[in-house]
């Protein structure tokens, strides 16, 4: 495991943090190494007989792998080299450029330590699938539904690992109308590319608790549902021509240049291509 320590990034990070939250300590779960995640370490080095320096090596990932035993749990639901190539194959790809998105799209793996495909909810589209179905948003909107609707875009009320599914779950109880149900479950990003779950009838599903479902049983499940996704939305021919700028406008959005995605997507597949 790659050696962190405050301030780094990344989606060791991610891992590390959600071992923490299931040791019981209260750290903000994310991409990011922060003074309440060093504290944390900190605390766990004090507690195990380690070193104390808030630097997570080898000995302090083998004693917090050791502590937390619920790590098992996905490992049965990882990609494999043979995904990738059955993928490849399907989609009339090549497998470095297959490799390289998702190496670069992916978040690393698609599952929280518990067995659940990682998700983040998004209030701004619970309100605008709750309309959409002809529910009026506001007859929600209270002191209490406050971090899970709202009308525009905030990151404010991110929570990250399994607490994004108390906040889809609350949204998901503000009513026993199956529509509201709906519009919750198709209001998270799900699994490894996160995919919106509003996206479920363009990719072939019956219903969104059909692609919830899915999305609970592999990472090729998650990688068939980003295949699916770029097919609907015309991105599988910039991967086959290696138009990486294309590509990542298309899934990214207009913010990919400040992201260097393109840039970082062209060296992973040479990267790929020379191995």
């Amino acid at each position: 495991m790659k050696t962190l320590k405050y301030r780094s990034r990344g989606s060791e990070v991610f891992m590390l943090e959600e071992i923490l939250v299931n040791l019981g300590y209260e750290v903000y779960i994310s991409n990011y190494f922060g003074t309440d995640t060093r504290a944390a370490v900190i605390n766990f080095q004090q507690q195990n007989s380690l070193v104390v320096d808030g630097i997570v090596g080898p000995k302090t990932w083998s004693k917090l792998i050791e502590k937390n035993a619920s790590i098992t749990k996905f490992n049965d639901k990882f990609l494999s080299e043979e995904d990738l190539q059955e993928f490849a194959d399907s989609f009339d790809l090549e497998l470095a450029a297959v490799k390289a998105v998702n190496e670069i799209e992916s978040n690393g793996k698609g599952f929280l330590l518990d067995g659940r495909p990682r998700i983040l909810f998004e209030g701004h589209v619970f309100w605008r699938e709750l309309k959409n179905r002809g529910v009026n948003p506001l007859n929600f909107k209270n002191e209490h539904s406050k971090n899970v609707l709202y009308k525009s875009w905030t990151k404010k009320y991110y929570e990250g690992g399994e607490q994004e599914y108390d906040r889809l779950e609350k949204a998901a109880g503000l009513s026993d109308d199956d529509r509201v149900h709906d519009a919750a479950y198709c209001s998270a990003s799900w699994g490894a590319f996160q995919i919106m779950g509003f996206h479920y009838a363009n990719l072939g599903y019956p219903s969104i608790d059909s692609f919830v479902s899915d999305m609970y049983t592999h990472e090729k499940s998650h990688l068939k549902a980003f295949g699916l996704f770029c097919k609907a939305n015309g991105l599988l021919q910039h991967i086959r021509n290696k138009n990486w700028a294309k590509f990542a406008k298309g899934y990214n959005g207009s913010g990919y240049k400040e992201n260097k995605y393109d840039s970082k997507l062209k060296a992973a597949y040479e990267k790929y291509l020379a191995l």
